[in-house]
């Protein structure tokens, strides 16, 4: 992107008649409310009225009409956003359709938004351009061809870097998540975190294989010791060292066969995307390191393949853990809580200022709040709250769930401190946070997200595929509490 435009990615399927080349001036895109749409018609030429009025344009949400000017070509477009109060309310989502139905070429507001307002139009436009194409680069006849994109004037008044940054973030989750398990392994996701360590200037270490053992992380070696690719934990530091500590965990459980007590066939097909709490985790570094937060940030993912083999860790095996408590294994598909385990046990001994974690951690938290509502825990009320309106300011929710001490005795064991899956079907999601806790300490800020970072079906701005949930809501919780 240049600094002028914020710009989508190249699109298929734009019309040819609307050529970018044919005009260099940008064309007008008109806001407009249902409850406003009378009034607006009322103070516009007859023409374009008549044409809003022939064509049935009624404002209503992710509905576009391109308005016609007299030579034939394009004069502007009317973009509906809904039962909105004003265009002022809008969301990311009400602008991040309109790069892949718009004719290529520059456009910019007709009228002038609010900053706050302004900010998410750019942002739902950059976040709506992203295409994940790697894999679609050539067919069979050769390079598949593609039109110039639709462009966006920056609107005025809104802080371009910031956006940008959020935009790239979030793009940077999605490829990662997007990306086939033959490609990024453990490795790989450790080569990503190096790379964008690189570009700030921050120092990643990673504990590869068998040092795992060595170094206390036996719970991480543990799962990972089946595959042929070696697990390992990723370790990125940042910032200045005397201020506030932000430690970020994310589950990168790069596939996951279920282990011995293994998946169906249809519940492996995403499991691509069992790595995307540490995708989440680099995209809300990578926010932070942008805006050169002063914070000592860390990020430490745990990195695996969850795999089948001679060497598996079993059912009913009993593994100890770096903070030394004893975990008697009652589900090798419940993994996560287990690599998480050593990561959050490592990260808590630094005592934090603030610790969160990512992961794809349970399908109870799908079943309760659906895949566009990360399930969100805490073990202080007051953060709880804060961060769930930290979400809700960046459009980008999570839903408190409680950490129910009530079913803590779901994880009890009989030969070990604990037990990593309960064996009632209930209250999935809470019982693995529950077990989440006993690897943090009562006095450290912890926030968890059990989060999909998938969208299951289409819709404007968001194609099936991944999704960078909670990574806006992160980066403004980190601010808000650590500057």
């Amino acid at each position: 992107m240049n600094f002028e435009l914020l710009c989508a990615d190249p699109q298929p399927n734009h019309r040819p008649d609307s050529d970018p080349a044919r005009r260099s001036s940008p064309l007008p895109l008109w806001l407009v409310v249902e409850g406003q749409l009378a009034c607006w018609l009322e103070s516009q030429p007859t023409a374009i009225a008549a044409w809003a009025r022939e064509h049935k344009f009624a404002a209503e949400r992710h509905r576009l009409l391109v308005l016609p000017a007299t030579d034939g070509r394009i004069a502007g477009a009317l973009v509906g956003l809904g039962s909105l109060a004003s265009p002022d309310e809008l969301t990311p989502w009400h602008a991040a359709g309109l790069p892949e139905c718009l004719p290529p070429g520059p456009w910019q507001l007709a009228a002038p938004l609010a900053t706050l307002a302004a900010t998410r139009f750019a942002l739902g436009w950059l976040h709506g351009s992203y295409r994940q194409a790697r894999y679609r680069r050539y067919t069979g006849s050769g390079a598949v061809s593609v039109a110039a994109p639709a462009e966006l004037v920056v609107p005025q008044g809104i802080d371009v870097a910031a956006v940008r940054s959020a935009a790239r973030a979030s793009a940077m989750a999605r490829d990662l998540i997007n990306t086939p398990a033959n490609d990024p392994g453990p490795a790989e996701l450790a080569d990503a975190a190096k790379a964008l360590a690189r570009e700030h200037g921050a120092v990643v270490r990673c504990v590869v294989g068998a040092e795992l053992e060595s170094a206390n992380y036996p719970l991480i070696h543990a799962v990972g010791r089946a595959s042929a690719r070696a697990p390992r934990l990723i370790d990125l530091r940042w910032g200045r060292a005397d201020a506030p500590r932000v430690t970020l965990v994310g589950k990168g459980v790069c596939f996951d066969t279920g282990g011995l007590d293994l998946k169906p066939s249809a519940s492996m097909l995403l499991m691509k995307k069992d790595m995307g709490g540490a995708a989440v985790a680099l995209a809300v570094a990578s926010m932070l390191m942008d805006a050169r937060a002063d914070v000592a940030l860390r990020v430490l993912i745990p990195a695996v393949e969850n795999s089948i083999g001679a060497d598996a860790y079993r059912p009913g095996d009993v593994l100890r853990s770096r903070k030394g408590l004893n975990v008697e294994i009652t589900n090798t598909d419940a993994e996560g809580r287990l690599v998480l385990a050593d990561a959050l046990a490592d990260a808590d001994a630094e005592k934090p200022a603030l610790l969160i974690d990512f992961a794809t951690l349970t399908g109870a938290a799908r079943t309760a709040l659906g895949p566009d509502l990360p399930a969100l825990f805490a073990n202080d009320a007051a953060l709880l709250a804060q961060a769930q309106a930290c979400g809700n300011a960046e459009c980008d929710p999570a839903w408190p769930l409680p950490l129910w001490d009530g079913y803590d005795d779901d994880l009890a064991s009989r030969v070990a401190d604990v037990v990593n899956a309960s064996s009632t079907p209930f209250a999935g999601s809470i019982v693995a946070a529950l077990f989440l806790r006993r690897f943090v300490a009562p006095t450290t800020p912890w926030v968890h997200f059990d989060l999909y970072a998938w969208n299951p079906r289409e819709r404007p701005g968001r194609p099936v595929g991944a999704e960078a949930q909670c990574v806006r809501l992160a980066y403004r919780l980190v601010r808000e509490r650590c500057g």
